[in-house]
């Protein structure tokens, strides 16, 4: 059997539309809280949306323990935090997805929050220990269309790393979810250019009062 892929926050909308999605795809799945109680609260409530018992709860520790890669969909400015408090809990070579982009309104406008760092992405990597590989992936993939199982993605995700390896392994796993094709779009520092696009699909949506906008790249 795989080994499972965790959730650290998996109770917001990104974090239950990827565990669902790749849930079906029969990938086992993991979902981690500070409480073990709501962890296992939010695996049930998931199993129950389903109709089958896909996925399991359990304290951050023993997540991080028994997964391989593991999504990181805590809101932008709460990464740091979460990441912090389970530093000691990560095992060596983890592969940790950091899906989050930084926003603030700013005159009715929704805006790219700057990060002295260059990106969220980077913010996230100077505050983990060098055991744990950081991929930023899936943050062009809108996650209230990753929550709607019946809408087909039809769409890319770029995955970006300063770990090749690390890279390719998140490339293998997003291709389980079906009509969604993996890029390789390179080191980390291209989470700086990823995360700018979340706002321009967001002003797209906007403009063309649409609410599933993202990117397809044609070509390659």
């Amino acid at each position: 059997m795989d080994k499972p892929v965790g959730f650290l926050g998996g109770t917001g909308i990104e974090g239950k539309g990827l565990a669902l999605r790749f849930a079906l795809a029969g990938v086992p799945v993991v979902i981690g809280s500070r409480s073990e109680e709501r962890a296992r609260s939010a695996a049930q409530e998931y199993n129950t949306f389903l109709g089958k018992p896909l996925l399991r709860g359990m304290v951050n520790r023993d997540m991080l323990a028994s997964a391989g890669i593991v999504f990181l969909t805590v809101p932008a400015d709460h990464a740091v935090a979460a990441v912090e408090a389970c530093r000691d809990d990560f095992p060596s070579g983890l592969i940790l997805v950091d899906v989050t982009v930084p926003t603030q309104i700013k005159e009715g406008r929704v805006e790219y929050l700057e990060r002295k760092e260059g990106s969220n992405a980077e913010l996230i990597a100077a505050h983990l220990p060098d055991r744990v590989r950081l991929v930023g992936a899936f943050k062009t993939v809108p996650a209230h269309v990753l929550a709607e199982l019946d809408t087909p993605l039809e769409c890319d995700v770029f995955v970006c790393s300063d770990s090749k390896e690390a890279r390719g392994e998140v490339m293998e796993l997003a291709k389980r979810i079906p009509s969604l094709r993996p890029l390789d779009a390179g080191p980390l520092g291209m989470a700086r250019a990823l995360e700018r696009m979340t706002i321009l699909a967001i002003h797209l949506n906007r403009r063309y009062k649409k609410k599933g906008a993202r990117y397809s790249v044609v070509g390659i």
